[in-house]
């Protein structure tokens, strides 16, 4: 059986968590709290799924999945990712991380930033869905896009394929450095699995807040006319 770790069991966490066991995986979930506090997800997820701490997560299977804020990363085991691909959905959110310098001044993308993980090769993906849209879009016709951003290409087919497996269509947009083009306030942020734009500011828990399927070309023309957020400008 296929094995994935994640660390993290927020929204997007735990979402890619019921995708992986549907899609036939065993899963490995920690986070900050410990093993106990994950029982009533386990217990969810059935059989195919355990909890573990996150030395456990980050070895159980080939690439784990880092689903945790920006302010969390201080906090991993020390080398914990070392020599790891690993899929990242992080995000910068000023109102949660606090002003980071390197990202306010746009001299990194926010994936670049993590590569401050010693020795791991950082892949973006699932960073520019809303949570409650994954399971809703997750194989629907016409398959939905998700961006996927990389250095390494190896690394890059590997999370493809998860993605692929998790019933999503994986595109490949682009290095580390061009990954600003699916992060907040840019053009191919999460609005866009939104059937209705204009409804959008009624905020993420309206039951108007529909999914809609976006499509690889259609994703590829958004990341392509995306542009970059001036974060410094920013307030929260």
């Amino acid at each position: 059986m296929k094995r994935i770790g994640i660390i993290g069991s927020g929204d997007i966490g735990g979402r890619i968590a019921r995708l992986a066991v549907a899609a036939g995986y065993e899963v490995l979930i920690a986070n900050s709290r410990g093993p106990a506090s994950l029982q009533g997800l386990i217990d969810e997820l059935g059989p195919q799924a355990r909890s573990g701490d996150v030395r456990e997560a980050a070895e159980f299977g080939e690439i784990p999945v880092l689903a945790i804020p920006l302010g969390a990363y201080p906090a991993l085991p020390e080398g914990v990712l070392a020599g790891k691909a690993i899929l990242s959905t992080g995000n910068y959110y000023l109102g949660r991380d606090g002003r980071i310098p390197q990202l306010d001044a746009l001299e990194l993308t926010t994936a670049e930033l993590e590569q401050l993980l010693p020795g791991s090769v950082v892949v973006k993906a699932f960073n520019n869905i809303f949570s409650h849209h994954i399971p809703a879009l997750a194989a629907p016709v016409p398959r939905t896009a998700l961006a996927i951003f990389g250095d390494d290409e190896k690394a890059k087919a590997g999370i493809s394929t998860i993605v692929d497996e998790l019933d999503f269509e994986p595109l490949d947009a682009g290095t580390l450095a061009e990954s600003w083009r699916t992060e907040p306030e840019s053009g191919a942020y999460t609005p866009i699995y939104a059937a209705d734009l204009a409804i959008t500011e009624l905020g993420i828990t309206s039951p108007h807040w529909v999914r809609a399927p976006v499509t690889g070309d259609q994703l590829r023309q958004l990341v392509a006319r995306s542009q970059r957020a001036d974060v410094a400008a920013l307030e929260f």
